[in-house]
């Protein structure tokens, strides 16, 4: 047994922690709240952004009025606030794109339909839908 006053044996009953082992300790628990914290914000940026909003649109029908232009008919659904544009193309029979234009929707209801000119370099044969965005 040791008397009174004797150092016992480093390392054999264990240790007491030292500054930087505490230090190191909170940093660690401080850079995990960060992390979790970090990661929320990710996720809910992503959940936002797929579940954003929602705007869907189709040509109902178009038709061809010259050899420089075609008329299309428009129908986009939409959240009644969201604004946006929808991109249209169109192309000539040997499938050569003759014709692309943006048309913005601004109007604050949920359905908007709208007949668009869309103005080509030579006859078109068809009218596509490229898609949709909100701003």
């Amino acid at each position: 047994m040791a008397a009174v006053g004797e150092k016992l044996p480093e390392g054999r009953y264990g240790h007491s922690r030292t500054a930087d082992e505490r230090t190191d300790r909170k940093l660690m628990i401080v850079g995990s709240v960060l992390g979790v914290i970090l990661l929320g914000v990710i996720g809910w940026f992503g959940y936002d952004y797929i579940n954003g909003t929602k705007v869907s649109a189709e040509v109902i029908k178009f038709d061809v009025v010259s050899d420089h232009a075609v008329k299309a008919h428009l129908e986009v659904r939409k959240d009644a606030g969201a604004r946006g544009y929808c991109t249209l193309r169109s192309q000539a029979e040997s499938g050569a794109e003759v014709g692309r234009a943006d048309f913005r929707f601004d109007q604050r209801t949920g359905r908007v339909d709208k007949v668009v000119t869309l103005r080509t370099t030579e006859k078109a044969t068809s009218v596509e839908l490229l898609g949709c965005h909100s701003d």
